[in-house]
């Protein structure tokens, strides 16, 4: 009775090597910042390789410069004037949805690609502008500040806002803090992308019907509204070139569909309706004969120094952050797209 038997699930635990509070909180912070380091395997490398090697992490063209080779620059450049032919008329589109002068979208469509090819790691990522983040700021910025009565001030409210958004992201980029969007459900990711698509529809119909007055709000029944109100406006001119534009486009991506070989014909035929209503809008005179023109004015910003005016700071508000949501969920939509290829 005095005797008991050793229960073999029982393990020894030793209380010698017990670690710090400090060197636990180090560590369990390390997994959940760092839970796949990607300092771990400089730890063995000499200083200046470990150096090097840093650096090639947070500059990445510097890891494949090196290899690159000159066969690959025929296909870089075809495939940069690709790009560039979607890009163009893109951001202008998407200057017009955000409600800022049309040669600050050509600006976001060929910076953010110079920046990110130094400082990118994906090789299928595309980056710049987009239409969802443009037509938020555009909705959320014109309750504070009207694009009509102060223009210039509009503009500047605009940037701020984008800075203060790109300092948003760049610090949960540097604190590791992209395990946030794992808590976004798909449902919520194109229930998102779905309502945008909806609303950047909606506001397309001012320049489909050539409309001189609109709303500014994005929701189906003010839209409607507008549309009632402002029917006076109505210019068969211009919903008979947009209707064909977008025949143009529609006709270009099934030819891509049914002839792979053709996919040139759908890459250049954006810049291609740019062109051609180019062309016709100034042969016909098109201001004076119901087409709106759109002028690409090359505005005088002083950013660097309206950035530090507390009355734009204050203008700017929340949008800031609904922006670096919008550009959190809008990456998750990609990747969904790339993982259903």
């Amino acid at each position: 009775m005095g005797m008991t038997m050793e229960d073999p699930r029982l393990r020894a635990v030793s209380l010698a090597n017990q670690k710090s509070f400090t060197a636990r909180l180090k560590s369990h912070l390390k997994e959940t910042f760092f839970p796949d380091d990607p300092f771990r395997h400089f730890a063995d490398q000499r200083p200046g390789r470990r150096a090097w090697s840093t650096i090639s992490y947070f500059v990445p063209i510097l890891q494949w410069m090196s290899n690159y080779s000159l066969s690959f620059f025929s296909y870089d450049v075809l495939a940069g004037i690709t790009i560039a032919s979607l890009a163009i008329p893109q951001g202008i589109s998407y200057a017009k949805l955000a409600e800022i002068p049309p040669i600050i979208g050509l600006y976001c469509s060929f910076v953010p690609p110079l920046v990110y090819a130094v400082f990118g790691s994906s090789n299928n990522m595309a980056v710049g502008n987009v239409a969802a983040a443009s037509l938020l700021i555009a909705s959320t910025i014109q309750e504070s500040v009207s694009p009509e009565k102060e223009p210039e001030r509009y503009t500047y409210t605009v940037i701020t806002a984008a800075f203060f958004t790109g300092l948003l992201q760049l610090t949960l980029g540097v604190f590791r803090l992209g395990i946030i969007v794992d808590f976004l459900a798909r449902s919520t990711i194109t229930g998102f992308m779905g309502g945008t698509a909806l609303m950047i529809i909606l506001q397309q119909f001012k320049g489909l019907l050539g409309l001189q007055h609109f709303t500014n709000k994005t929701d189906f029944v003010t839209v409607v509204q507008a549309l009632f109100k402002y029917r006076s406006e109505c210019r068969w001119q211009s919903v008979i070139l947009a209707v064909a534009f977008l025949t143009i486009l529609l006709l270009s991506k099934k030819l891509k569909d049914k002839y792979p070989k053709l996919f040139w014909v759908n890459a250049i035929s954006p810049l291609f309706v740019v062109i051609l209503g180019g062309l016709i809008a100034f042969l016909a005179d098109g201001a004076n004969h119901g087409i709106p023109i759109l002028a690409l004015s090359n505005p005088s910003l002083k950013v660097v120094e309206k950035l530090s005016s507390a009355k734009l700071i204050d203008a700017v508000g929340k949008e800031w952050f609904f922006l670096s949501v919008g550009d959190a969920v809008e990456g998750c939509h990609f990747v969904l797209q790339e993982e259903a290829k």
